[in-house]
């Protein structure tokens, strides 16, 4: 699968929509966003069932704001519409893949539960 290019207008239709989302925050003046474009092609043309977005910083100033970009290139990673991950930084591909493979692994019911038990100490505060 091709990258996707995200928008504001198309974030929640497409974490919803997608069972697994990768979204890379990049801009075309960032070196280590140029460098690690093709490491993160090649893993969208070798995950095919894993939705790969990119978002350019600098045409969606307000989508990288809603995710607390501060730096490029980040990563955030949504799983059954649960954001999971969110990390600024370049991975080498065998790291990148790495960190697909534990995505894939991750206990969704166990992210559900924690996150439900949150919600009840928050009620409770």
């Amino acid at each position: 699968m091709a990258t996707l290019t995200l928008t504001k207008d198309a974030l929640e239709s497409t974490i919803n929509d997608k069972p697994i989302l990768i979204i890379d925050f990049w801009a075309s003046w960032c070196g280590p966003c140029l460098r690690f474009a093709p490491t993160f092609e090649a893993a969208s043309e070798a995950n095919t069932d894993i939705c790969f977005a990119k978002v350019d910083t600098e045409a969606e100033q307000e989508l990288a704001g809603m995710f607390g970009v501060r730096s490029i290139p980040t990563l955030a990673v949504f799983r059954d519409g649960i954001l999971i991950y969110k990390e600024a930084g370049a991975l080498p591909p065998a790291a990148f893949d790495q960190l697909i493979t534990q995505v894939r692994e991750v206990d969704m019911d166990d992210v559900r539960r924690q996150i439900a038990e949150e919600d009840q100490s928050g009620d409770n505060a």
